[in-house]
């Protein structure tokens, strides 16, 4: 029997089993089971150590545990010491107070503490390392087994592709173009080339046969078929595609990387030539397509002239044979880069603007439906940006509108419409165009936004002139005589003109400047001449250009600069001459205005004829395109020259000049004195060479005094010859020669004491002495 102090498990219930715990186990031998004496001793030894970890826990907590309780018993011990302090943390800081012993110390807390049980490396964290070395020693092994690609290795390569373009020579030759392209990169990329070049020399010859021969032979071993009418040939159709896909695709992209790489502008453009011939291969791998259209783009709208034409002709080829693809992602891309690269105008960066807009506007041609959507959201955006620069008053809503970029984009619009014309589906988009420019001309109509305003006028008379529909413009140019005074005296002057192709606004210096109305009155003559040019063939020209006559009419009675008026006058002779030509020829029609087919007959037929005002400005148009480019190639690179400022004489030479001739000065101011001629002389000649400096400012003093020295020994001479010749008369007492003797005196004008037979002489011939008179007064 089991003792009385202690019962069977089984016989226990479940409140005194929680209270006694594991201390009351059975005698006998069914509750007993049999432990080995290793195994209790393992179980001992584990429980020691498990109390012991217990142990020194609970000693940390209750170090942590004494030192909360401490801290909270200063401050509650402040309050009684220093209530003021208490009462400020408390209203400012609750947390310091409301402290709880539970709390460890922060430096205790920031401690690191080491794990119980430490983790040991796994077999395959071991493994993946070893996988890891054997691959960086493949590497190794691979980049020093590389063959390096030499000039006889290029030469055999050229001479076995035109025997036989085997697979495996062309897997070597793409290969040889990777590791040429890997040294340009400055990395040779994930997986090493089989070959490396090293050299220069190596490097230009892989990649001029790579461009030049290489794909001519391959089109051949692939034997492929020309396409059928516009498609362009597919190489997947041949039967070596398979065991040469691979090697062209690396081909391919080693060539877009090439393209990433290259600075010098003739390199891309004979690579770039190379793309244009190879597209069909593109074609067949639509990830190296949207690269290349990517690297395409970017050289379209940023690189040298040939570049960009190059570049242009890869993108429309890839667009016109792949529409679905790849046209309107292209359309999209191609406008905000022209948008982007269009925020400053130069005379040097105008060309390359006019080139994007060609170009695009025959992209925009390639489809007319998907055109449709672009050209008008890209109008609507516009339309919304005027809209919100004229509902927002602040100081700087419109210059949202007033930018090169936005200038731009109407005149994009403008080519666009005016190109494609006529076509019914975006024939609806030139009224809302039309609106948003003149929108944009209201905006802001003064004086210092009137190249902007000729901008605007420009793009107006473009489409107005391609596609048909009347637009009135001309109010907008006459407004301007409104506005200027051409009258006033210009309050500064100023050499350089200003080229109001390249700006949009005026300075108020510029305001000021002669060249300002100089200019303004040639705008003015051009863009009437343009826009009338385009009507001269209406039947209603006459009633058309009735208000410009009067403008002009006014104009030319109020304006007194003589330089204004022969322009304005010659431009109204010009357009009354086309009215009464248009005037004269419309008296004889026998059919009525509401007959639209035979007005539209007439006007065909008048067009064809010729106008006086067309035949004027096919000439004028000419000499005026000779002027632009004078002015582009000449005067632009004038205004980067820092040539000196024309500065007037100083008065010290002057005085320097009166010093050095003050003998003759001196002889100026006398009444009455001795050798009057020389002094009146010395005078004319004075003012003759004053005039003379005046139209030569570059002469320098010392050639002036040098022209005065010669000028006066001259006269002397001359004065010397005239006293012997006056001897040798009163020596022979002629009468003939005492009246040469009176007028050479009298050329001289020198005020001598006659003698009474000289007063004789003169008192007998007064008619002459009136000749004589008026001959020094001429001279």
């Amino acid at each position: 029997m089991a003792p009385s102090g202690k019962r069977k498990l089984s016989q226990l219930s479940v409140d005194e089993f929680l209270t006694t715990g594991f201390d009351s186990e059975g005698d006998s031998a069914e509750d007993e089971v049999p432990v080995p004496k290793k195994e209790k001793k393992t179980k001992k030894v584990k429980k020691q150590k498990k109390e012991e970890a217990e142990g020194e826990k609970k000693v940390k907590k209750s170090k942590n545990k004494g030192k909360a309780s401490e801290h909270k018993d200063q401050l509650s011990r402040l309050k009684e010491k220093d209530p003021e302090f208490y009462k400020f943390l408390k209203d400012n800081d609750q947390s310091l107070l409301n402290f709880d012993d539970s709390d460890s110390s922060d430096e205790e807390g920031a401690l690191h503490q080491l794990p119980d049980h430490l983790e040991e490396a796994s077999d395959e964290d071991d493994e993946d390392k070893d996988d890891e070395k054997d691959d960086d020693e493949d590497k190794k092994k691979k980049k020093l087994d590389q063959i390096i690609v030499t000039l006889k290795m290029v030469q055999a390569w050229k001479a076995e592709i035109k025997v036989d373009l085997r697979p495996r020579l062309f897997h070597e030759i793409a290969q040889a173009f990777k590791a040429a392209v890997a040294t340009t990169q400055g990395e040779e990329g994930g997986d090493p080339s089989k070959f490396k070049v090293t050299d220069t020399a190596v490097f230009n010859a892989l990649v001029t046969f790579c461009i030049k021969d290489l794909f001519v032979h391959l089109e051949k071993k692939l034997q492929l078929k020309p396409a059928k009418g516009t498609k362009l040939v597919n190489p997947t159709n041949s039967a070596l595609w398979k065991k040469l896909r691979l090697d062209i695709k690396m081909y391919l992209n080693s060539v877009i990387q090439l393209l990433n790489c290259l600075t010098e502008s003739t390199v891309s453009a004979a690579v770039l030539q190379h793309v244009n011939n190879t597209v069909h291969f593109y074609l067949c791998f639509p990830k190296h397509t949207q690269q290349l259209l990517k690297k395409a783009i970017h050289l379209w709208c940023t690189g040298e002239e040939t570049v960009r034409v190059l570049a242009f002709l890869v993108l429309n080829k890839i667009c016109r044979y792949r529409q679905d693809s790849y046209l309107n992602p292209v359309l999209k891309k191609m406008y905000i880069s022209y948008v982007k690269n269009s925020k400053f105008t130069s005379p040097n960066v105008l060309p390359m603007i006019n080139f994007m807009q060609r170009t695009l506007t025959e992209m925009y041609a390639l489809d007319v439906q998907s055109s449709y959507q672009h050209i008008f959201i890209y109008i609507r955006q516009l339309a919304i940006h005027l809209r919100s620069a004229m509902t927002l008053k602040k100081k700087g809503a419109y210059q949202s509108v007033y930018n090169w970029q936005y200038i731009h984009c109407l005149y994009l619009w403008c080519r666009v419409l005016s190109t494609i014309h006529p076509n019914e589906v975006l024939e609806p988009l030139i009224y809302p165009l039309v609106q948003v420019i003149t929108g944009c001309i209201r905006l802001v109509p003064t004086v210092r936004y009137f190249p902007l305003r000729m901008h605007c006028v420009r793009a107006l008379t473009l489409l107005s002139e391609s596609t048909g529909v009347f637009i009135p413009v001309l109010p907008f140019i006459q407004e301007i005589f409104q506005q200027v005074n051409f009258n006033k005296r210009p309050g500064r002057i100023s050499v350089k003109p200003i080229n109001f192709a390249v700006i949009l606004k005026l300075s108020n210096v510029n305001l000021l400047e002669k060249v300002f109305r100089d200019g303004l009155i040639e705008q003015i003559y051009d863009l009437t001449l343009e826009y009338v040019h385009t009507q001269a063939h209406s039947i209603g020209f006459p009633e058309l250009v009735l208000p410009c006559i009067i403008q002009l009419k006014s104009f030319l009675k109020e304006c007194k600069v003589s330089n204004y008026c022969k322009q304005m006058r010659q431009l109204l002779e010009k357009i009354q001459e086309n009215a009464s030509y248009v005037t004269s020829r419309r008296q004889k029609c026998a059919f009525g205005v509401s007959d639209r087919g035979a007005v539209l007959k007439w006007e065909k037929q008048v067009k064809e004829e010729g106008t006086p005002l067309t035949k004027y400005y096919t000439n004028w148009k000419k000499l005026r395109e000779k002027e632009i480019q004078l002015e582009i190639s000449g005067k632009e690179r004038m205004e980067d020259l820092n040539l000196p400022e024309i500065k007037k004489r100083r008065v010290e030479k002057k005085a320097e000049d009166k010093r050095e001739f003050k003998d003759l000065f001196e002889s100026d101011s006398d009444s009455d004195g001795g050798g009057g001629g020389l002094t009146l002389k010395g005078k004319s000649k004075s003012k003759s060479s004053d005039d003379s400096s005046d139209e030569s400012a570059d002469l320098s003093s010392e050639g002036e005094e040098g022209e005065y020295e010669v000028e006066d020994d001259d006269d002397g001479s001359d004065f010397d010859g005239e006293s012997q010749d006056e001897e040798e008369e009163e020596e022979e007492g002629d009468a003939g020669a005492h009246k040469k003797k009176i007028q050479k005196k009298k050329k001289n004008e020198a005020p001598q004491r006659l003698s009474q037979a000289d007063l004789k002489e003169l008192a007998k011939g007064e008619e002459d002495i009136v000749q004589d008179l008026e001959f020094s007064d001429d001279e």
